[in-house]
Protein backbone atom coordinates (compact mmCIF):
# COMPACT_ATOMS: atom_id res chain seq x y z
CA UNK A 1 0.00 0.00 0.00
CA UNK A 2 2.79 2.22 -0.02
CA UNK A 3 2.51 2.86 -3.46
CA UNK A 4 -0.55 4.75 -3.25
CA UNK A 5 0.03 8.40 -3.22
CA UNK A 6 -2.08 10.48 0.15
CA UNK A 7 -3.47 13.13 -2.14
CA UNK A 8 -6.51 13.32 0.20
CA UNK A 9 -6.69 16.29 2.77
CA UNK A 10 -9.36 17.35 4.77
CA UNK A 11 -11.59 19.19 2.52
CA UNK A 12 -11.56 15.76 0.42
CA UNK A 13 -12.32 13.60 3.74
CA UNK A 14 -15.57 15.83 3.86
CA UNK A 15 -16.39 15.89 0.02
CA UNK A 16 -16.43 12.29 0.33
CA UNK A 17 -18.44 12.01 2.94
CA UNK A 18 -20.62 14.47 2.20
CA UNK A 19 -21.44 12.61 -1.01
CA UNK A 20 -21.19 9.53 0.49
CA UNK A 21 -24.41 10.49 2.74
CA UNK A 22 -26.43 12.91 0.38
CA UNK A 23 -27.17 11.16 -2.99
CA UNK A 24 -30.86 11.11 -4.74
CA UNK A 25 -32.59 10.75 -0.98
CA UNK A 26 -32.67 14.28 0.02
CA UNK A 27 -34.99 14.79 -3.62
CA UNK A 28 -37.79 12.60 -2.50
CA UNK A 29 -37.94 12.29 1.15
CA UNK A 30 -39.27 15.89 2.00
CA UNK A 31 -42.73 15.32 0.71
CA UNK A 32 -43.08 11.92 2.46
CA UNK A 33 -41.97 13.32 5.71
CA UNK A 34 -44.27 16.36 5.48
CA UNK A 35 -46.83 14.23 4.66
CA UNK A 36 -47.06 12.19 7.73
CA UNK A 37 -45.64 14.14 10.49
CA UNK A 38 -46.24 17.75 9.29
CA UNK A 39 -44.43 20.46 11.03
CA UNK A 40 -42.53 17.94 12.72
CA UNK A 41 -41.08 16.83 9.94
CA UNK A 42 -37.71 18.76 10.00
CA UNK A 43 -36.93 18.12 13.60
CA UNK A 44 -36.39 14.26 12.57
CA UNK A 45 -33.19 15.14 10.92
CA UNK A 46 -31.11 16.26 13.64
CA UNK A 47 -32.40 13.81 15.88
CA UNK A 48 -31.56 11.07 13.65
CA UNK A 49 -28.19 12.61 12.80
CA UNK A 50 -27.84 12.11 16.76
CA UNK A 51 -28.43 8.78 16.76
CA UNK A 52 -26.11 8.29 13.72
CA UNK A 53 -23.33 9.70 15.81
CA UNK A 54 -23.31 6.29 17.51
CA UNK A 55 -21.99 4.72 14.61
CA UNK A 56 -19.83 7.69 13.42
CA UNK A 57 -18.04 7.94 16.54
CA UNK A 58 -16.64 4.92 16.77
CA UNK A 59 -15.74 4.72 13.37
CA UNK A 60 -14.09 7.95 13.92
CA UNK A 61 -12.18 6.23 16.65
CA UNK A 62 -11.09 3.34 14.35
CA UNK A 63 -9.84 5.36 11.65
CA UNK A 64 -7.39 7.11 14.17
CA UNK A 65 -5.98 4.05 14.52
CA UNK A 66 -5.57 2.59 10.98
CA UNK A 67 -3.58 4.32 7.79
CA UNK A 68 -4.16 1.79 5.23
CA UNK A 69 -6.80 1.65 2.84
CA UNK A 70 -9.82 -0.70 3.29
CA UNK A 71 -12.22 0.66 5.91
CA UNK A 72 -13.90 -2.13 7.59
CA UNK A 73 -12.06 -4.55 6.02
CA UNK A 74 -8.88 -3.56 7.69
CA UNK A 75 -10.98 -3.08 10.87
CA UNK A 76 -12.21 -6.64 11.72
CA UNK A 77 -9.12 -8.02 10.46
CA UNK A 78 -8.76 -9.73 14.62
CA UNK A 79 -11.87 -11.42 13.38
CA UNK A 80 -10.14 -13.63 11.51
CA UNK A 81 -9.41 -13.35 7.49
CA UNK A 82 -12.86 -14.86 7.03
CA UNK A 83 -14.57 -11.81 8.92
CA UNK A 84 -12.58 -9.72 6.88
CA UNK A 85 -13.55 -11.45 3.54
CA UNK A 86 -17.06 -11.42 4.45
CA UNK A 87 -17.80 -7.92 5.77
CA UNK A 88 -15.58 -6.39 2.20
CA UNK A 89 -17.82 -8.69 0.41
CA UNK A 90 -20.88 -7.03 1.98
CA UNK A 91 -19.57 -4.06 2.12
CA UNK A 92 -18.88 -4.42 -1.70
CA UNK A 93 -22.65 -5.58 -2.76
CA UNK A 94 -24.39 -2.70 -0.74
CA UNK A 95 -21.59 -0.53 -2.78
CA UNK A 96 -21.55 -1.43 -5.83
CA UNK A 97 -25.71 -1.88 -5.99
CA UNK A 98 -25.86 1.57 -4.77
CA UNK A 99 -23.40 2.74 -7.58
CA UNK A 100 -25.55 1.07 -10.34
CA UNK A 101 -28.57 2.26 -9.08
CA UNK A 102 -27.22 5.85 -9.46
CA UNK A 103 -26.40 5.38 -12.76
CA UNK A 104 -30.11 4.94 -14.21
CA UNK A 105 -31.38 7.74 -11.70
CA UNK A 106 -29.13 9.82 -13.55
CA UNK A 107 -30.18 8.61 -16.78
CA UNK A 108 -34.11 9.38 -16.38
CA UNK A 109 -33.32 12.98 -14.32
CA UNK A 110 -31.09 13.29 -17.69
CA UNK A 111 -34.33 12.41 -19.91
CA UNK A 112 -36.60 14.16 -18.22
CA UNK A 113 -34.53 16.80 -19.57
CA UNK A 114 -33.80 15.84 -22.63
CA UNK A 115 -36.34 13.69 -24.16
CA UNK A 116 -34.15 11.55 -26.41
CA UNK A 117 -32.38 10.45 -24.03
CA UNK A 118 -35.07 8.60 -22.01
CA UNK A 119 -35.14 5.87 -25.27
CA UNK A 120 -33.37 2.88 -24.72
CA UNK A 121 -30.40 3.73 -26.87
CA UNK A 122 -30.14 7.37 -24.89
CA UNK A 123 -29.99 5.88 -21.47
CA UNK A 124 -27.87 3.19 -22.40
CA UNK A 125 -25.60 6.25 -24.00
CA UNK A 126 -25.90 8.10 -20.54
CA UNK A 127 -24.68 5.06 -18.23
CA UNK A 128 -21.49 4.73 -20.56
CA UNK A 129 -20.38 7.61 -20.85
CA UNK A 130 -21.20 8.44 -16.95
CA UNK A 131 -19.70 5.01 -15.86
CA UNK A 132 -16.90 5.54 -18.17
CA UNK A 133 -16.37 9.48 -17.01
CA UNK A 134 -15.78 8.91 -13.52
CA UNK A 135 -14.05 5.69 -13.96
CA UNK A 136 -11.51 7.57 -15.88
CA UNK A 137 -10.65 10.44 -13.61
CA UNK A 138 -10.22 8.14 -10.35
CA UNK A 139 -8.03 5.87 -12.37
CA UNK A 140 -5.83 8.99 -13.84
CA UNK A 141 -5.60 10.10 -9.77
CA UNK A 142 -7.41 10.49 -6.90
CA UNK A 143 -6.36 14.33 -7.00
CA UNK A 144 -8.37 14.80 -9.92
CA UNK A 145 -11.57 13.06 -8.55
CA UNK A 146 -12.02 15.08 -5.76
CA UNK A 147 -11.32 18.23 -7.54
CA UNK A 148 -14.50 16.67 -9.84
CA UNK A 149 -15.96 16.19 -6.45
CA UNK A 150 -15.33 20.23 -5.41
CA UNK A 151 -17.79 20.97 -8.44
CA UNK A 152 -20.43 18.80 -7.87
CA UNK A 153 -20.43 19.35 -4.17
CA UNK A 154 -21.04 23.21 -5.11
CA UNK A 155 -23.58 22.04 -7.92
CA UNK A 156 -25.90 20.38 -5.18
CA UNK A 157 -25.10 22.14 -2.35
CA UNK A 158 -25.50 25.81 -3.02
CA UNK A 159 -28.73 25.61 -4.89
CA UNK A 160 -30.52 23.78 -2.10
CA UNK A 161 -29.70 26.20 0.47
CA UNK A 162 -30.93 29.07 -1.96
CA UNK A 163 -33.62 27.65 -2.35
CA UNK A 164 -34.35 26.84 1.42
CA UNK A 165 -33.48 30.25 2.57
CA UNK A 166 -35.85 31.74 -0.22
CA UNK A 167 -38.49 29.47 0.81
CA UNK A 168 -38.15 30.34 4.26
CA UNK A 169 -38.26 34.06 3.41
CA UNK A 170 -41.41 34.22 1.21
CA UNK A 171 -43.24 32.40 3.57
CA UNK A 172 -42.35 34.18 6.88
CA UNK A 173 -40.78 31.05 8.34
CA UNK A 174 -42.03 27.20 8.87
CA UNK A 175 -44.53 27.18 11.62
CA UNK A 176 -43.47 25.18 15.02
CA UNK A 177 -44.16 21.76 15.74
CA UNK A 178 -47.44 21.62 17.88
CA UNK A 179 -47.27 18.19 18.78
CA UNK A 180 -45.40 14.61 19.08
CA UNK A 181 -45.35 11.89 16.76
CA UNK A 182 -47.33 8.95 18.01
CA UNK A 183 -44.55 6.36 18.59
CA UNK A 184 -45.57 3.70 16.19
CA UNK A 185 -45.77 6.72 13.13
CA UNK A 186 -42.83 7.67 14.55
CA UNK A 187 -40.95 4.21 14.49
CA UNK A 188 -42.13 3.81 10.87
CA UNK A 189 -40.67 6.58 9.48
CA UNK A 190 -37.64 6.51 11.52
CA UNK A 191 -35.67 3.94 9.21
CA UNK A 192 -36.12 5.81 5.92
CA UNK A 193 -34.53 8.62 7.90
CA UNK A 194 -32.01 7.03 9.57
CA UNK A 195 -31.09 5.89 5.95
CA UNK A 196 -30.59 9.03 4.52
CA UNK A 197 -27.44 9.48 6.62
CA UNK A 198 -25.90 6.29 5.44
CA UNK A 199 -22.93 6.26 3.26
CA UNK A 200 -20.61 8.67 5.99
CA UNK A 201 -18.35 5.78 6.12
CA UNK A 202 -16.56 6.68 2.10
CA UNK A 203 -13.93 8.49 3.54
CA UNK A 204 -12.48 5.83 6.17
CA UNK A 205 -11.85 3.55 2.83
CA UNK A 206 -9.43 5.67 0.76
CA UNK A 207 -7.28 6.09 4.57
CA UNK A 208 -4.34 4.82 2.58
CA UNK A 209 -4.68 7.65 0.36
CA UNK A 210 -5.97 10.34 2.65
CA UNK A 211 -2.61 12.56 4.33
CA UNK A 212 -2.79 11.60 8.09
CA UNK A 213 -5.71 9.83 8.24
CA UNK A 214 -5.72 9.47 12.16
CA UNK A 215 -6.32 12.94 12.23
CA UNK A 216 -8.89 14.04 8.66
CA UNK A 217 -10.62 11.07 8.77
CA UNK A 218 -12.30 11.31 12.15
CA UNK A 219 -12.48 15.26 12.15
CA UNK A 220 -14.37 14.94 8.12
CA UNK A 221 -16.97 12.21 10.00
CA UNK A 222 -18.25 13.84 12.66
CA UNK A 223 -18.51 17.11 10.74
CA UNK A 224 -20.04 16.09 7.96
CA UNK A 225 -22.91 14.27 9.56
CA UNK A 226 -23.37 17.30 11.57
CA UNK A 227 -23.53 19.59 8.65
CA UNK A 228 -25.06 17.41 6.64
CA UNK A 229 -28.11 16.70 9.08
CA UNK A 230 -28.07 20.93 8.75
CA UNK A 231 -28.70 20.43 5.63
CA UNK A 232 -31.47 18.72 5.26
CA UNK A 233 -33.43 20.13 8.71
CA UNK A 234 -32.93 23.80 6.68
CA UNK A 235 -34.38 22.19 3.34
CA UNK A 236 -37.23 19.89 5.15
CA UNK A 237 -38.08 23.21 7.35
CA UNK A 238 -38.40 24.83 4.16
CA UNK A 239 -40.56 22.59 2.28
CA UNK A 240 -42.82 22.47 5.32
CA UNK A 241 -42.59 26.43 4.85
CA UNK A 242 -43.88 26.59 1.57
CA UNK A 243 -45.69 23.43 0.49
CA UNK A 244 -49.55 22.78 1.60
CA UNK A 245 -50.14 19.86 3.17
CA UNK A 246 -51.74 16.86 1.92
CA UNK A 247 -50.43 14.02 -0.54
CA UNK A 248 -46.72 14.02 -1.37
CA UNK A 249 -45.71 14.66 -4.73
CA UNK A 250 -43.26 12.40 -7.16
CA UNK A 251 -40.32 15.33 -7.16
CA UNK A 252 -41.40 17.24 -3.93
CA UNK A 253 -38.41 19.68 -4.58
CA UNK A 254 -39.28 20.12 -8.00
CA UNK A 255 -42.37 21.62 -6.86
CA UNK A 256 -41.25 22.85 -4.04
CA UNK A 257 -39.13 25.20 -7.11
CA UNK A 258 -41.79 25.73 -9.00
CA UNK A 259 -44.00 27.00 -6.37
CA UNK A 260 -41.39 29.34 -6.04
CA UNK A 261 -39.74 30.44 -9.31
CA UNK A 262 -42.04 28.60 -12.30
CA UNK A 263 -41.14 26.44 -14.67
CA UNK A 264 -37.55 27.32 -14.85
CA UNK A 265 -37.31 25.54 -11.14
CA UNK A 266 -38.35 22.31 -11.89
CA UNK A 267 -35.30 22.41 -14.51
CA UNK A 268 -32.90 24.10 -11.67
CA UNK A 269 -33.72 21.55 -9.35
CA UNK A 270 -33.46 18.65 -12.12
CA UNK A 271 -29.98 19.83 -12.99
CA UNK A 272 -29.61 20.00 -9.19
CA UNK A 273 -30.63 16.56 -8.80
CA UNK A 274 -28.21 15.12 -11.23
CA UNK A 275 -24.82 16.79 -9.54
CA UNK A 276 -26.22 15.05 -6.24
CA UNK A 277 -26.61 11.47 -7.44
CA UNK A 278 -23.64 12.60 -9.87
CA UNK A 279 -21.37 13.62 -6.57
CA UNK A 280 -22.43 10.09 -4.44
CA UNK A 281 -21.78 8.04 -7.59
CA UNK A 282 -18.31 9.67 -7.77
CA UNK A 283 -17.44 9.44 -4.15
CA UNK A 284 -18.34 5.63 -4.69
CA UNK A 285 -16.29 5.27 -7.35
CA UNK A 286 -13.15 6.65 -5.24
CA UNK A 287 -13.85 4.91 -2.22
CA UNK A 288 -15.33 1.49 -3.40
CA UNK A 289 -12.79 -0.02 -5.65
CA UNK A 290 -10.15 0.09 -2.88
CA UNK A 291 -12.54 -2.87 -0.76
CA UNK A 292 -10.94 -4.91 -3.71
CA UNK A 293 -8.29 -3.37 -3.18
CA UNK A 294 -7.76 -3.65 0.20
CA UNK A 295 -8.89 -7.49 0.03
CA UNK A 296 -6.05 -8.30 -2.62
CA UNK A 297 -3.54 -7.10 -0.25
CA UNK A 298 -4.68 -9.12 2.57
CA UNK A 299 -4.67 -12.28 0.27
CA UNK A 300 -8.46 -12.58 0.40
CA UNK A 301 -8.74 -12.26 -3.81
CA UNK A 302 -6.22 -12.34 -6.27
CA UNK A 303 -3.70 -10.15 -6.28
CA UNK A 304 -4.66 -8.31 -9.66
CA UNK A 305 -7.33 -6.65 -7.93
CA UNK A 306 -4.03 -5.08 -5.71
CA UNK A 307 -2.24 -3.68 -8.68
CA UNK A 308 -1.14 -0.08 -8.50
CA UNK A 309 -0.63 1.78 -11.71
CA UNK A 310 2.81 3.09 -12.23
CA UNK A 311 2.04 6.29 -13.67
CA UNK A 312 -0.73 7.60 -11.67
CA UNK A 313 -0.56 5.66 -8.45
CA UNK A 314 -3.91 4.57 -7.88
CA UNK A 315 -5.74 0.98 -7.86
CA UNK A 316 -6.59 0.98 -11.66
CA UNK A 317 -7.10 -2.45 -11.86
CA UNK A 318 -9.63 -2.17 -9.30
CA UNK A 319 -11.44 0.90 -10.43
CA UNK A 320 -11.44 -0.67 -13.76
CA UNK A 321 -13.23 -3.74 -12.50
CA UNK A 322 -16.31 -1.76 -10.73
CA UNK A 323 -16.38 0.31 -13.72
CA UNK A 324 -16.86 -2.76 -16.19
CA UNK A 325 -19.17 -4.28 -13.15
CA UNK A 326 -21.02 -1.49 -12.64
CA UNK A 327 -21.99 -0.56 -15.90
CA UNK A 328 -23.23 -4.42 -16.49
CA UNK A 329 -25.25 -4.23 -13.80
CA UNK A 330 -26.75 -0.53 -14.63
CA UNK A 331 -27.68 -1.33 -18.42
CA UNK A 332 -28.84 -4.84 -17.63
CA UNK A 333 -31.22 -4.22 -14.36
CA UNK A 334 -30.19 -7.19 -12.71
CA UNK A 335 -28.99 -5.14 -9.83
CA UNK A 336 -32.22 -4.16 -8.59
CA UNK A 337 -32.90 -7.13 -6.87
CA UNK A 338 -29.42 -6.79 -5.23
CA UNK A 339 -30.66 -3.44 -3.60
CA UNK A 340 -33.24 -4.55 -1.70
CA UNK A 341 -30.79 -6.09 0.75
CA UNK A 342 -28.22 -3.18 0.28
CA UNK A 343 -29.20 -1.20 3.60
CA UNK A 344 -29.61 -4.14 5.03
CA UNK A 345 -25.89 -5.11 4.62
CA UNK A 346 -24.05 -2.12 5.47
CA UNK A 347 -25.30 -2.34 8.63
CA UNK A 348 -24.35 -5.75 9.51
CA UNK A 349 -20.81 -3.86 8.14
CA UNK A 350 -21.39 -1.17 10.51
CA UNK A 351 -22.12 -3.56 13.38
CA UNK A 352 -19.05 -5.71 12.54
CA UNK A 353 -16.72 -2.55 12.45
CA UNK A 354 -18.06 -1.40 15.89
CA UNK A 355 -17.79 -5.03 17.35
CA UNK A 356 -13.95 -4.49 16.70
CA UNK A 357 -13.24 -1.11 18.24
CA UNK A 358 -12.03 -2.90 21.40
CA UNK A 359 -9.66 -4.82 20.06
CA UNK A 360 -8.29 -2.02 17.81
CA UNK A 361 -8.11 0.21 21.17
CA UNK A 362 -6.23 -2.90 22.73
CA UNK A 363 -3.34 -3.64 20.56
CA UNK A 364 -2.43 0.15 20.32
CA UNK A 365 -2.42 0.20 24.50
CA UNK A 366 -5.59 2.73 24.55
CA UNK A 367 -8.47 1.86 26.73
CA UNK A 368 -12.39 1.71 25.88
CA UNK A 369 -13.63 4.31 28.62
CA UNK A 370 -17.26 3.92 29.79
CA UNK A 371 -18.32 7.15 27.74
CA UNK A 372 -17.30 4.72 24.14
CA UNK A 373 -18.11 2.19 25.60
CA UNK A 374 -22.07 3.36 26.19
CA UNK A 375 -21.65 4.66 22.33
CA UNK A 376 -20.53 1.48 21.14
CA UNK A 377 -23.21 -0.30 23.17
CA UNK A 378 -25.89 2.39 21.51
CA UNK A 379 -24.47 1.92 18.26
CA UNK A 380 -24.62 -1.67 18.41
CA UNK A 381 -28.61 -1.43 19.02
CA UNK A 382 -29.23 0.98 16.60
CA UNK A 383 -27.78 -1.21 13.79
CA UNK A 384 -29.99 -4.23 15.63
CA UNK A 385 -32.90 -2.35 15.59
CA UNK A 386 -32.26 -1.00 11.84
CA UNK A 387 -31.88 -4.71 10.55
CA UNK A 388 -35.08 -6.17 12.69
CA UNK A 389 -37.46 -3.57 10.56
CA UNK A 390 -36.51 -5.23 7.11
CA UNK A 391 -38.63 -7.60 5.39
CA UNK A 392 -38.12 -11.43 5.37
CA UNK A 393 -37.09 -10.96 1.83
CA UNK A 394 -34.11 -8.81 2.33
CA UNK A 395 -33.20 -11.40 5.00
CA UNK A 396 -33.33 -14.19 2.49
CA UNK A 397 -31.31 -12.11 -0.15
CA UNK A 398 -28.69 -11.49 2.39
CA UNK A 399 -27.97 -14.99 3.22
CA UNK A 400 -27.55 -16.12 -0.15
CA UNK A 401 -25.02 -13.25 -0.93
CA UNK A 402 -23.45 -14.45 2.40
CA UNK A 403 -23.37 -17.97 0.82
CA UNK A 404 -22.02 -16.81 -2.55
CA UNK A 405 -19.58 -14.94 -0.48
CA UNK A 406 -17.89 -17.96 1.53
CA UNK A 407 -17.56 -20.09 -2.01
CA UNK A 408 -15.42 -17.18 -3.20
CA UNK A 409 -13.80 -17.13 -0.09
CA UNK A 410 -13.03 -20.59 0.16
CA UNK A 411 -11.94 -20.27 -4.04
CA UNK A 412 -9.61 -17.66 -3.42
CA UNK A 413 -7.92 -19.40 -0.52
CA UNK A 414 -7.67 -22.25 -2.13
CA UNK A 415 -5.71 -20.94 -5.13
CA UNK A 416 -3.34 -19.16 -2.46
CA UNK A 417 -2.98 -22.78 -0.76
CA UNK A 418 -4.18 -21.25 2.43
CA UNK A 419 -6.35 -22.85 4.43
CA UNK A 420 -9.44 -21.34 4.84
Amino acid sequence: MSALKRDIGLLGAILLTFNGIVGAGIFALPGTLHQQFGAFSPWLFPIFGILMLLIAVPFARLAALFSVSGGPVAYVAPFGPAASFQVGWLYYIARITAFAANANVFASYAGALWPPLGSTAGRMMVIVLLIGTVTWVNVVGVRRAIRTLDVVTLLKAVPLIALSIWGLAASGGAPAPTALPAFGAFEAAALVTLYAFIGFENSVVPAGETRTPERTIPRALIATVLSTAALYFLVQLAYVAVMPAGAAPDAPLAAFAEVLIGPAGVIILSITAMASVAGNFLGSMTSTPRVTFALADEGLLPRWFGAVDARWGTPSKSILFMGILGAALALSGSFVWLAVVSTLARLFVYAASIAALPAARRKAGMPIGVGMGLTMAGGLALCLWAATQSALASWTMLGALLAVGLLLYAIARKATGTPA
